[in-house]
């Protein structure tokens, strides 16, 4: 299946000398820290590394290693997370680093079904932290990596069917030694010659044995199947700003999109929301006044359209059941997902 002249021993000669410097990798001849190498493959999951350097150096200075990690209160770790999106992501790595601490002394385990079996750890995390941290014979697949290895051997069959035989692939291709190195060497090709779109073929390591490269359909791969997309969802987000300049949050359920993150009141989403009967979901009596314009923001499964109301209260005016007050000038503080943010910034709401 995998063509023989396609070696990991070329790969890793490349690798040597063009590695990327990362903030979570160790630099050549230094130990792997298993904490920065978990937390930066939890951040990267549906991100690019040019989103998730700032976020990883700044969630660092806060949370240095697991155990400060799992002691803080989970509301500090959704308010850092804050703007990565997949909020379950959070909660999961603060779950996980709680049962590294209680369950493994604050120490990673070096077995791959051990990782597994952590929260928010699934096969391609335990394959990075596992052959990254602890050289493991282990294999990470992601995105880069199934589209070089479905490249190099003009895979037809498409994703995410393909999976399990891209597995296969760079199973076949794994070297008896490095195999950390190998799957960041793997990574590194995929985000910097065998890109999506003008793959430099001509520099690649795996040049001479690709097959697509050969046939000039590189860019054809990896297949996919068509994506079915979600239909349009509307709702209604309602800003209060009361007259000691606080504004109205409430807090999503722990399960579910978003959840545990904080947001003004609103409507449920619905393909069917009428913007003109909106009011009568509105979280206290007030003059809402509808403004122009919407909020659009895409999540993974379906576009969604907000209307935003806004209304000013007086001074001392209290909180619905479920909600509650926050200063405007700590609204940085909150857990905020993007989408609630565009909704703040649409109703002039700063200190975001």
């Amino acid at each position: 299946m995998t063509d023989t002249t396609a070696s990991a021993d070329t790969l890793l000669e490349w690798y040597d000398r063009h590695r990327r410097s990362l903030p979570w990798r160790a630099p050549p001849g230094k130990r792997t820290d298993p904490y920065r190498v978990w937390l930066s493959e939890i951040m990267l999951q549906q991100t690019t590394v040019q989103a998730v350097k700032g976020y990883f150096e700044r969630f660092l200075l806060r949370f240095p290693d697991v155990e400060t990690l799992a002691a803080a209160p989970v509301e500090a770790v959704m308010q850092a997370w804050a703007g990565l999106g997949y909020y379950s992501r959070a909660r999961n790595l603060h779950a996980c680093a709680q049962v590294v601490t209680s369950q493994h002394g604050g120490h990673f385990p070096a077995d791959e079904t051990a990782l597994l079996a952590l929260p928010g750890i699934g096969a391609y995390t335990a394959g990075a932290v596992g052959a990254i941290a602890f050289d493991l014979p282990a294999v990470a697949v992601d995105g880069n990596v199934e589209r070089v290895l479905s490249r190099l051997v003009a895979l037809e069959e498409p994703l995410p069917r393909a999976k399990s035989t891209i597995r296969k692939i760079a199973l076949s291709l794994l070297p008896p030694k490095r195999s950390g190195d190998f799957a960041q060497a793997l990574m590194d090709l995929g985000a910097t010659i065998c890109t999506p779109r003008k793959p430099a073929c001509a520099l690649c390591p795996w040049s001479p044995p690709c097959r697509s490269r050969r046939e000039g359909t590189a860019e054809t791969f990896p297949r996919k199947e068509a994506k079915k997309q979600g239909a349009l969802r509307r709702g209604a987000a309602f800003v209060v700003l009361r007259g000691d300049d606080h504004v109205l949050l409430r807090d999503r359920p722990p399960r579910g999109l978003l959840g545990g993150m904080a947001e003004p009141p609103g409507t449920e989403w619905s393909a069917g929301f009428d913007p003109d009967a909106a009011t009568a979901a509105a979280p206290l009596d007030a003059s809402w006044r509808r403004l122009g314009g919407n909020v659009r923001h895409v999540f993974t499964h379906f576009p969604l359209e907000l209307t935003v109301y806004r209304a000013e209260v007086p001074a001392g005016t209290p909180a619905p059941a479920g909600s509650r007050w926050q200063a405007r000038a700590l609204l940085g503080q909150e857990a905020l997902p993007t989408v609630m943010r565009k909704v703040l910034a649409h109703a002039d709401i700063e200190g975001i």
